[in-house]
């Protein structure tokens, strides 16, 4: 896991990373299925065994900042904006990773 201290509209704060950067396709790149054909936010997230290694550019940018390509850039801008992978929490908190081993739902069915 990487760390990197920043400050997030005007607030301190720490985004982690869990550094599988080949399974990072971006939160708006990842590819889904879609659950429910009446209810368009009804979908699922793909889990990472179901996926193909993700592109190294996936074509999304954030700030001027791509997917990194390797450790120094981790962290970036990109990172914290559009990776599905990366978290953020006050410095203080415990950052709880998504569990991308299991397909993650856009809609909690109770």
């Amino acid at each position: 896991m990487k760390t990197k201290n920043i400050v997030y509209f005007g607030n301190k704060a720490v985004i982690a990373c869990d550094e599988k950067c080949e399974k990072a396709w971006g939160i708006n790149s990842r590819k889904t299925i879609q659950l429910d054909e009446n209810n368009e936010d009804d979908y699922a997230y793909l889990s990472d065994d179901e996926l193909d290694i993700a592109p190294v550019d996936p074509g999304t940018y954030e700030g001027g900042y791509a997917k990194p390509e390797n450790d120094e850039e981790k962290l970036n801008k990109w990172c914290c904006r559009e990776c599905e992978r990366c978290c953020m929490g006050g410095p203080d908190e415990l950052i709880i990773f998504p569990d991308f081993s299991k397909r993650i739902y856009n809609i909690q069915k109770s």
